[in-house]
């Protein structure tokens, strides 16, 4: 799994300096960082409403994984816009491994 964050990262790297016109996320970047987090905005709603739907029909579970895609990807292209590799987020889920989730919030809010 990790693999391929990585390489995806790697990828959206390799976009930033490329023409608007030659790739997808490369137009994001072009448009700056609002559009990309208006687009991490949407497909957030868009995870929300499926996963909504899933509960009532669980037919619908498959649009749950390819909203959750859409929305994991957008949000890698906003932390390569903010050059900020996967690898830290991960770090900081590891870091969470087995610490209480109040625990955690209860440290956070001391800061």
């Amino acid at each position: 799994m990790i693999d391929i964050l990585t390489k995806l990262a790697d990828t959206l790297e390799s976009r930033k300096d490329a023409a608007a016109d030659s790739s997808y996320v490369a137009s994001l970047y072009s448009k700056g960082l609002d559009k990309i987090l208006e687009k991490v905005g949407e497909e957030a709603f868009e995870t929300v409403l499926a996963a909504k739907n899933a509960e009532i029909n669980v037919d619908q579970q498959d649009k749950v994984v390819y909203e959750t895609a859409d929305l994991w990807f957008h949000t890698l292209v906003m932390l390569a816009k903010l050059n900020i590799r996967p690898e830290a987020i991960l770090a900081e889920l590891a870091r969470r491994e087995g610490l209480s989730g109040l625990e955690e919030k209860a440290n956070r809010s001391k800061k």
